[in-house]
């Protein structure tokens, strides 16, 4: 029976592997973008309920943009506190800025999908660029970075949504290194022509690809997955391109307690179940090979069966996949949660096999 589990393990170490060096090296060990700049007519679009606070420390870094030609779609989505009278106020103070006051539908009552159409519908520029109210640009370069991944062919930007550092906080660790491989694998995944997801605090399309797949209606009952799900379903090999820039990024701060971050990513992933098959499986299957190695590795060290090979493995493990996120970590400027990596590592895995099973006995939290 041992020696069928020392098997599995081979096989599973095998599998991660795989994962680790051909399918996320595609991006890991891949090559400086060039960016050149298309300057295009760009509409940015931010959606926002109660976000008063935010929306103050966070539009001075949306609104001084170094970008020609760009307007600002502030969607206010019936909110109570002072956002509304923040966005009239930039509606009158920028010229470049276009207000779409949203007003509770009973229909789509606290559906953030229904407020951006109506946002989209709005923008007047084809080219359009998502971020959310509690995020901010990395740089004033931002829309220039973006601007230059698009072309004839490529219709879609996937960019990367960063966490702000926390100095000495452990947790913030855990929160960014999770941040930094769930985009090592869609950036990979869409590199190897299988994009199957993008972050709402920094994507881009072309108007056309929203109205091409009619827009959020095949899942507008689904309360999350206005990025995720509509990148599942409009985003192909030849369409979509990935952007990873330093000045690219955008940045929001991360939660301050465990049980927030599980909620958040309860809320994250809920939606992976609405997924094509193919995504569904590659993720299921990349969980699986994460959880089985480490209990059958922690099963054979206890029965202290062939354990110098179990330990070679582990170590041969640990080596391919450091080296390959080490190399994401360096492309995401996130170098510094890999200090601690086997720790987060499991932290990360066995949180995700909690978010999964929590996620199945009830439904999480959403946009309200």
């Amino acid at each position: 029976m041992l020696f069928i589990l020392l098997l599995v393990f081979i096989g599973i170490t095998l599998l991660q592997l795989v994962y680790y060096v051909f399918i996320f090296g595609s991006f890991s060990f891949a090559k400086k973008q060039n960016i050149t700049p298309k300057k295009l007519p760009i509409s940015i679009i931010i959606c926002a309920k109660n976000e008063e606070e935010n929306i103050k420390k966070y539009f001075p870094l949306i609104v001084s943009q170094n970008y020609p030609d760009y307007e600002i779609v502030l969607i206010d989505d019936a909110s109570s506190d002072e956002t509304l009278e923040l966005f009239e106020s930039y509606e009158k103070q920028y010229a470049n800025v276009k207000l779409v006051k949203v007003q509770n539908n009973e229909a789509f009552w606290g559906n953030k999908k229904f407020a951006l159409t109506l946002g989209i519908k709005a923008a007047k520029n084809e080219y359009l660029v998502f971020t959310d109210a509690d995020c901010y640009p990395v740089s004033t370069d931002w829309l220039l970075q973006i601007s230059s991944q698009f072309t004839k062919e490529k219709t879609i930007v996937l960019g990367y949504g960063a966490y702000e550092k926390v100095k000495n906080s452990f947790l913030n660790k855990i929160i960014r290194f999770d941040a930094l491989l769930t985009a090592t694998q869609y950036f990979s995944w869409a590199k190897l022509g299988k994009p199957y997801m993008g972050i709402g605090r920094n994507l881009a399309y072309k108007k056309s690809e929203f109205f091409n797949v009619r827009g959020f209606m095949d899942h507008m009952k689904v309360r999350a997955g206005d990025d995720d799900l509509f990148i599942n379903q409009a985003a192909t090999a030849s369409n979509t391109e990935i952007l990873f820039s330093a000045d690219s990024f955008t940045y929001t701060e991360a939660k301050s307690n465990f049980k927030d971050w599980v909620q958040q990513k309860r809320r994250n992933t809920a939606t992976t179940h609405f997924y094509k098959g193919f995504d569904k499986f590659q993720l299921g299957l990349f969980l699986f090979s994460q959880i089985s190695f480490f209990l059958l590795a922690i099963v054979l060290l206890l029965f202290q069966y062939q354990w110098i090979v179990i330990t070679s493995i582990l170590v041969f493990r640990y080596l391919f996949t450091w080296i390959t996120l080490g190399y994401a970590a360096a492309k995401l400027k996130e170098k510094d949660v890999l200090y601690w990596y086997p720790l987060i590592e499991l932290i990360v895995i066995f949180t995700q096999l909690n978010v999964f099973v929590k996620n199945i006995i009830s439904k999480p939290i959403h946009w309200k």
